[in-house]
Formats: structure tokens, sequence, C-alpha cells
């Protein structure tokens, strides 16, 4: 089944859509969302990329980060995507957003207005094999530590929401 991404403007207004491989070879700007867990330490709950991703595969990430499809909120997305990726109902909320774009391995670009989620949660995930192949929760400077040493174990995206401004605005006023 052909998936489709939503095209935007860099105001987020809808332009169109595209058939989700199609985007990500012509690099054309379209809708995202990534979603950020934390446990009531304040850890973050990351996963690994499974080896079977059609790129960044076995990387460390983000909790969850996908699309949403056309008439989806981006709550409605992001809610789906962690209970499909990771086994979990929970109800993020967004937090903020930002574009960025770039170049993969494969020829493939990440071009994308990715709207960055919250949530909070203790227990352990239940990944999806076909998503994921293995989380842990880790404290902000341990995983800022990490990204500056070994920076190529880190999906581009993750590294770019882990040092984007708002982000430790954020974590400080989260309700833990």
């Amino acid at each position: 089944m052909e998936e489709y991404v939503i095209l935007v403007d860099e105001h987020d207004n809808e332009l169109g859509s595209m058939e989700k491989m199609e985007a990500h070879i012509k690099g054309v700007l379209h809708r995202a969302f990534s979603v950020l867990v934390f446990n009531t330490k304040g850890e973050m709950l990351i996963q690994r990329r499974a080896d079977c991703k059609y790129h960044s595969a076995g990387l460390w990430t983000n909790t969850c980060c996908s699309h949403p499809r056309a008439g989806e909120e981006i709550e409605e997305a992001a809610q789906r995507r962690l209970k499909e990726e990771m086994g979990l109902n929970l109800q993020p909320e967004k937090a903020y957003s930002f574009i960025y774009r770039i170049e993969l391995d494969g020829g493939l670009i990440e071009n994308e207005l990715d709207h960055v989620l919250i949530a909070t949660y203790d227990g352990e995930p239940v990944l999806n094999p076909e998503e994921a192949q293995d989380w842990k929760y880790i404290s902000l400077p341990m995983l800022k530590t990490r990204m500056k040493s070994h920076p190529q174990e880190f999906t581009h995206w993750f590294k770019l929401i882990v040092n984007h401004p708002e982000l430790n605005a954020l974590v400080t006023a989260l309700p833990i």
C-alpha cells in the first residue's frame, strides 16, 4: 500500500500530497512529527530503529516519528504511531515545530516541517520489531554527551531536536 505525505509551505499551509518515497527522493517540504516521551525522572525514552527501515536503519532516535495522514491532526497521528511503533497509549501534546533539510544515504532527502510533541510515561514499551529493535530511558545530559562522542549512532533529525533551543525550556517546564 502506497503511503502519502502532506506537502506544506514554511507556514504549514497544505499544498497537496505526494507518495512518500517520491517526496523523499525529490526533497519536497512535507509535514512530519517527532514524539519525545519522558519518564517522571526527566529521562527521555529513545528507540533504536529496526534494521529493515528504508533509511537511518539501526540508529538511535526519539521515541517515535512519522507523517500524519490526510485529514489527520498531528496529535492523532502521534497517538496512532506511538501505539503502532512502541505499544504506548498516550496523548502527546504539541511543544514546538521547526524545518530541516538533510540529504541521506541512498539519494533520499528529508525536508520536513517537524512538529515536536511530548508525553510522560514511566513504563516499558512493547516494540513493533518492524519499527524498533531496542529502547532505553536516558537523561538529556548523558544523551548530549553520547551524541557528541558518537554522532554516527543517532538519526540526523534527532540530533537537531536534542540541540534545539526550545528543548531545554521544554524539559525544565515538564511536570515531573
